[in-house]
């Protein structure tokens, strides 16, 4: 999740990999029906902050960076909420809230933490001349801009999800069991 540096096309890092596709992954635990626990909604919460203790340097607000940021962070929390949202719900015999990700969950899911992923292989093979050039066009002042917008867009995304299942597990919990059958 390293953000592009025109000068600079140095490979992506096993550190790198291993982030981004843990949060890839996490959607395959998701496949199978199971209690909504409050540990599987924070599991998420961790990696990506582990993706931000070791990629985030700071929030450059020269030029257009600050646009940058909040451009992809409202577009994560938009795949977010919508990922978040198309989560299968119900709730089991015992009461506990029971979820699984179905293919629009999945979907939404993928298309974030997959183009960020796809976006640090093409910088990382040949990309970053390309994004230098859109960055001077769009005032966007340095690499350290996009690594802090790529991160937002994580970060609201997977914020986004969290809450919004958080809040259907919540509503379920809510209705009375004799409310259910």
């Amino acid at each position: 999740m390293p953000g592009p540096d025109p000068d600079d096309d140095a490979p992506m890092t096993t550190t790198d990999y291993l982030i981004d596709s843990v949060l890839v992954l996490l959607v395959l635990l998701q496949i199978k029906e199971r209690p909504l626990t409050t540990h599987a909604l924070v599991r998420p919460l961790i990696v990506v902050s582990v993706a931000v203790v070791t990629y985030l340097q700071g929030i450059p607000t020269a030029g257009n960076d600050l646009v940058l940021v909040g451009t992809l962070a409202l577009l994560g929390l938009a795949i977010g909420v919508a990922s978040g949202q198309t989560v299968l719900m119900r709730r089991g015999s015992d009461g506990d809230v029971l979820a699984r990700s179905g293919w629009a969950s999945g979907i939404f899911w993928v298309l974030g933490m997959g183009s960020r992923f796809a976006f640090a292989i093409w910088i990382s093979h040949g990309g970053a001349a390309t994004i230098g050039q859109f960055s001077a066009q769009h005032a966007i002042t340095s690499g350290e801009a996009w690594t802090a917008a790529l991160l937002a867009m994580a970060v609201f995304e997977v914020c986004g999800r969290s809450l919004v299942q958080a809040a259907r597990r919540h509503r379920l919990q809510a209705v009375p069991a004799h409310e259910l059958a």
